[in-house]
Order: structure tokens, then sequence, then C-alpha cells
């Protein structure tokens, strides 16, 4: 079987995994200090050369992602902070899926998921978070509240 990106529907936002990658590394510099990020930390982080990671600020910048001035910081758009918290999500919630019903160690659950996050259909990552969701609720159902709570 060959896999069709157009059944899972992933092609619509026409997003690359790098820019995807890009988006959700400002964004977890984002979360911080909203202070934007440096293009050489980007390019560091993202472990690309200073070059590269100019380019895919220049590509996102033109698909209105990110604000950059020349030789100043990054900045997520409403757009691009809407689609990084998106990745961001599959990200997360991926990892956790893999951890909690696969029994992964972290460190090949984070790099699994990485690699999923940008190929998943919306029908999948939507049973996984009901998966996970009923999992919750039964942990909470299975640990009744003390006094203390």
């Amino acid at each position: 079987m060959v896999y069709r990106p157009e059944i899972s529907g992933k092609t619509r936002k026409g997003f690359t995994e790098s820019i995807e990658d890009y988006l959700e590394e400002i964004y977890l510099n984002y979360l911080g200090s909203n202070t934007g990020v440096r293009i050489t930390d980007l390019a560091q982080a993202m472990g690309v050369t200073k070059a590269s990671a100019t380019d895919a600020v220049k590509k996102m910048t033109d698909r209105g992602l990110v604000r950059h001035e020349r030789y100043g910081r990054i900045y997520l758009s409403e757009a691009g902070l809407e689609t990084a918290k998106e990745v961001y999500d599959r990200h997360v919630t991926i990892t956790k899926f893999i951890r909690n019903f696969l029994n992964v160690s972290p460190e090949i659950a984070e790099n699994d998921a990485c690699g999923i996050e940008h190929i998943i259909s919306d029908e999948t990552f939507s049973a996984m978070k009901a998966t996970l969701r009923k999992q919750a609720i039964r942990t909470m159902d299975n640990h009744p509240k003390s006094d203390e709570d």
C-alpha cells in the first residue's frame, strides 16, 4: 500500500513539514516571553545554517505566518500562532498517546510524534484525543477525592 496524503487531508493547508517545524519552534520560544526569536537562535534550535533559517523565515513572512524586520526578531502573526498551536497540540497529543498506550520511551515517543504530526489525518488525531480524554476520565474516576481535594 502507498501513503496517499489526499486521503488524510493534510495537504489542504499546503505547509511543508519544515515550515510546521519552524512555526512550532518559534511558538515554543514564544510561550515564555513573547519577545520574539533571533535568526541565530532559530537556526541553532533547528540544526540548520543561518542562511537556511533566513530562507524559511522569508517563506513564512511571505505567507503571513511571521513578522520579521531585517536583523530583528521574528514574531508569529495571528495566522502563524494559530497554525503553531495546532502543530504543537498534535505533537503533544501524539507523544502522550504513544507513551500512555504503547509504553514507548520518552525519547522515541517524541521523535515519532515529530514525524507523525505532519501526516496524521484529522480523523485519526481526533480519535487519539478522545481516547486520551477517556483515559483521563477513567483515571480520575479511579481516584476518589479525599478530604484535602
